[in-house]
């Protein structure tokens, strides 16, 4: 009975990463704070910046969170934190190497 509780603890981690997403558009300060690598100061500037308006994409929100540049922005949406749902672009020369 315990192996088939942890088989299916097991099957259903990948799914609780799908929860963990964090929408900066609608996030709330403690939302923000839970993801690694945002702390009081930065989800503060996060927050300052949207009451200006919503971000438009990724490129929007370096731009507008200072601090905030495209390595940390990526480490971030690793964490979980989505602009308007997208994970930050994992491009050539952004993608993070493989281990």
């Amino acid at each position: 009975m315990l192996k088939k509780i942890l088989l299916l603890a097991a099957s259903l981690l990948p799914a609780l990463g799908a929860w963990a997403a964090v929408d900066v558009n609608q996030a709330r300060a403690m939302d923000l704070d839970g993801l690694k690598g945002i702390g009081p100061a930065t989800s503060g500037r996060i927050l300052q910046e949207r009451d200006k308006g919503p971000f438009k994409d990724w490129d929007d929100f370096v731009a507008r969170v200072k601090g905030v540049g495209k390595a940390s922005a990526r480490r971030f949406s690793d964490e979980g934190l989505r602009v308007n749902g997208q994970p930050y672009p994992q491009t050539q020369e952004t993608a993070a190497p493989r281990k």
